[in-house]
């Protein structure tokens, strides 16, 4: 059976290097484990994990070109030199990835430093994604269907007058889908798309990648410091590193309330705005403009990026209801990137463990604001809740 190989080590979201930038020069000892999480129930057939494998085992062979090197430094100049040349000498290391298949179930857990781990995650799902398609025989749409699909999606979004990033990378079809949706925006989104989140496709683009940091920045933060701490932690230890680039905060790993209530009015000002990633859009719309109101801050010089399974229903809503009153942007995934006629996986890859220097291997928690997303054993999201005073 045809297996699956990445084409580039860029090929990737942006915050994985942004992070990793951090971690390296932060926590280079501190050592991760990542776990696979089945939502969607997917039935794998005989012999996936070996398929896997081998493609997991080829990313070993993969490397950061000359060209993609000049890239990075052209547009990303917040990242420091070494951290282009430490890029430049990076290896996969597939000893770091364990996968394992019983019966149609699969396994999937990673382990290492976290300044190496943190590239896997992505790229991980990317192939589990488009191997699943494959040894299941499944059909797409065809090329062309594809191209019209998208082609009508951001002609709507042109006239809605919005900004679009393609957020479509974990979760895609598969690379060739990939790059129709990336060459169908970028001919027909001149009025509403901005860009994507998937380093590769920026730069066969031209234009710089688009993203800041996930939720296990403070999961992390959390381990080191407390849960009361994680927050306020993770935005300091982001800001040290990069001033005020790459600010767009992430609010909902310990549920919104209990951002907000740390997002004084020093991140408030300091941060361009915040990401939006679960629970009712427009309700976090009005908790975001009354927060920033609350601050002494114009909410129109503010932006709020929605992330969260949006299609064009969505994004008109939301669009309707913050028009004149916040900035927005839309960043849209399996939308873009699975729609193809087939029903789109449903799976995560989320920090699991953490072990600190010189300490034990400690769980960590992530809150959504869908309890259906929230991540960690029920003991430690148990304590959590009761640390944050979260009933």
């Amino acid at each position: 059976m045809e297996t699956t190989f990445l084409k580039s080590i860029l090929d990737n979201d942006f915050y994985k290097f942004t992070m990793q930038h951090t971690v390296i020069k932060l926590f280079p000892k501190a050592r991760v484990r990542y776990g696979f999480i089945n939502r969607g129930k997917h039935v794998f057939p005989p012999g996936f994990a070996d398929l896997l494998r081998k493609s997991v085992d080829a990313m070993a062979d993969l490397r950061l070109t000359k060209e993609e090197k000049q890239y990075l430094s052209h547009h990303c100049p917040y990242l420091d030199p070494t951290y282009f040349d430490f890029l430049h000498g990076y290896v996969y290391d597939p000893s770091e990835v364990q996968i394992s298949q019983e019966g149609s179930d699969i396994k999937v857990t990673v382990e290492g430093y976290w300044y190496r781990t943190i590239l896997w995650e992505v790229p991980l799902m990317a192939l589990i994604s488009e191997l699943f398609y494959k040894s299941n025989h499944l059909i797409r749409l065809n090329d062309e269907a594809i191209k019209e699909l998208t082609k009508n999606k951001i002609d709507n979004y042109n006239k809605l007058g919005v900004s679009i990033l393609e957020f479509g990378t974990r979760r895609r079809h598969s690379y060739d889908v990939h790059v129709l949706i990336n060459d169908t925006l970028r001919k027909f989104g001149s009025e509403s798309y901005i860009g994507t989140s998937n380093v590769h496709f920026a730069m066969v683009n031209n234009i710089r990648p688009l993203g800041t940091h996930a939720h296990e920045w403070f999961m992390f933060h959390a381990a080191q410091y407390g849960f009361k701490m994680a927050n306020f932690m993770s935005l300091e230890h982001w800001t040290q590193v990069y001033g005020g680039d790459l600010g767009i905060a992430l609010t909902d790993t310990y549920t919104t309330e209990i951002f907000f209530s740390q997002f004084d009015k020093k991140y408030s000002k300091l941060f361009d705005g915040v990401r939006h990633d679960s629970g009712d859009p427009i309700e976090f719309a009005q908790k975001v403009i009354s927060h920033y109101t609350k601050m002494g801050i114009d909410p129109k010089s503010k932006v709020i990026v929605f992330s969260d399974s949006l299609n064009y229903d969505k994004v008109k809503s939301i669009t309707d209801f913050c028009k004149d009153k916040i900035k927005m942007s839309f960043g849209i995934g399996t939308n873009f990137t699975n729609d193809v006629g087939l029903p789109s996986m449903n799976m995560v890859i989320k920090l699991t463990e953490v072990k600190l220097e010189n300490r034990h291997w400690e769980g960590v928690v992530k809150l959504s604001d869908e309890k259906n997303k929230n991540t960690g054993t029920p003991e430690m999201i148990a304590l959590a809740k009761d640390v944050l005073g979260i009933k």
